[in-house]
């Protein structure tokens, strides 16, 4: 554990040194969860290493480049893939069951939405791919989610200053009223596919 807690260390004094591109290449590597990486960028903007919107900037093209490695693992590796190698990632096989189900349930609309949902919100980006969905929406719907939630962080982080670390206590009271815009969001996209496939047959 001691030398787990070395690496992270150091990856974080790695993120540092880098700046603007630390918080975008912390995001992409997946290999610290993406609310501790953006928190931590907005302890460098209260340190005064950096400033709020190029932190928000770089970690939103951070994790919009994340997301699409994994959609194009699914999309050209597919699921056997993820399965064996997915777990670098920190994507499991229940992950991918949620995801899936989601993705098959709700559709496309499910990209913006899923993101904001604990256990798929990693893994979301696989069925896209898998179902090749277009790649200029999902960059489109993965970028209107990971704006949000790139500001939140970052502004927690600065708000916390050196107390960064605790960012996941600061957030409970921001998630949950996101989380609950985010479902209901899924439900009126759901009604509204539901309706417009009705009306298409219909007039069929």
């Amino acid at each position: 554990m001691h030398f787990i807690s070395d690496i992270i260390s150091q990856l974080f004094q790695w993120i540092q040194s880098l700046g603007y591109f630390g918080i975008m290449l912390g995001l992409m590597i997946e290999v610290i969860p993406s609310e501790i990486v953006l928190a931590y960028g907005g302890f460098l903007v209260s340190s005064g290493h950096i400033n709020f919107v190029g932190a928000v900037l770089f970690g939103i093209i951070g994790g919009v480049i994340a997301q699409l490695f994994v959609y194009w693992i699914g999309r050209y590796g597919g699921r056997p893939v993820l399965e064996k190698y997915g777990k670098y990632i920190f994507i499991h096989k229940k992950h991918i069951d949620y995801a899936e189900a989601w993705f098959t349930k709700y559709g496309t609309g499910v990209i913006f939405t899923a993101r904001f949902i604990p256990v798929v919100r990693h893994a979301i980006s696989i069925p896209a791919g898998i179902s090749k969905m277009n790649v200029w929406r999902f960059i489109l719907l993965t970028t209107l989610a990971i704006i949000p939630w790139s500001m939140l962080f970052v502004y927690l982080g600065y708000v916390l200053g050196d107390q960064w670390e605790h960012v996941d206590e600061k957030a409970a009271p921001y998630i949950t009223p996101i989380l609950l815009i985010a479902l209901a969001l899924l439900i009126v996209y759901f009604v509204i596919k539901m309706v417009k496939n009705r009306s298409r047959k219909g007039t069929k």
